[in-house]
């Protein structure tokens, strides 16, 4: 490669990082002020995709949003019915990029918790009673979300209004999750089911009589590794 391409290929990233890091939404920051909370050493990267109704929105301390994340509350940038606490996350939380919190009355995220990319979280859905009016001005109702603390959320997943997800739950990538879901379990599908559940110090599957064994045991990987080398 040529070096003034070289070159000019080293500044256009260098620029690029720039920007993200001059643009990015930290405590002290203009856009931080607008927020109801941001907690210390939390960031929103640069570019966020939309952040609406950011008065209403609470992020505790060491929390990191992804680039091209959603973050709303309500129905838009004039609507005077905003929760005085909208979608509510809490400290040391990972939300993936591109991921969205629409929330209309309340969505908590717990401490500790980790989201994938692409994943939608949202507290109300549309209505489709009416046959005459349009799906989309139909609103529907709105129902409480909560994330439990520690719990982790794969790629692609969806939560449904109205879920309540417990702690240290582990939610597999593209499920779509509606209801309860209780502390430490494994839940995968569309839609979601429980897939193993923590009952004293061992995994088990849904029945509750037979252990849940890994996919793929260490003894398995160490054979099939041999092979490969044989």
């Amino acid at each position: 490669m040529p070096l003034i391409s070289r070159l000019l290929n080293r500044a256009v990233h260098a620029g690029r990082d720039w920007i993200e890091r001059t643009g990015a939404i930290v405590p002290g920051t203009a856009l931080a002020d607008e927020f109801g909370s941001l907690g210390d050493s939390s960031c929103i990267a640069f570019p966020p995709a939309t952040l609406m109704g950011t008065r209403a929105i609470h992020i505790g301390v060491g929390t990191l949003v992804g680039r091209q994340c959603t973050l709303s509350v309500g129905y838009g940038d004039d609507d005077t019915s905003l929760p005085a606490r909208g979608p509510v996350i809490g400290d040391r939380c990972v939300i993936g990029a591109r991921t969205s919190l629409t929330a209309h009355e309340s969505i908590v995220v717990g401490d500790d918790v980790w989201l994938g990319q692409d994943i939608f979280v949202s507290d109300a859905s549309h209505g489709y009673q009416d046959p005459e009016t349009p799906i989309g001005l139909q609103l529907g109702e709105h129902r409480p979300v909560r994330i439990g603390d520690g719990t982790w959320i794969g790629h692609g997943a969806i939560v449904l209004p109205g879920t309540t997800i417990g702690r240290n739950v582990v939610v597999a990538a593209g499920s779509v999750v509606r209801g309860d879901v209780p502390d430490h379990a494994v839940v995968g599908g569309v839609p979601a089911r429980v897939l193993r559940s923590l009952v004293g110090d061992e995994w088990v599957s849904p029945d509750g009589r037979h252990p849940a064994r890994p996919v793929v045991t260490p003894a398995e990987v160490e054979e099939f590794l041999s092979a490969q080398g044989s």
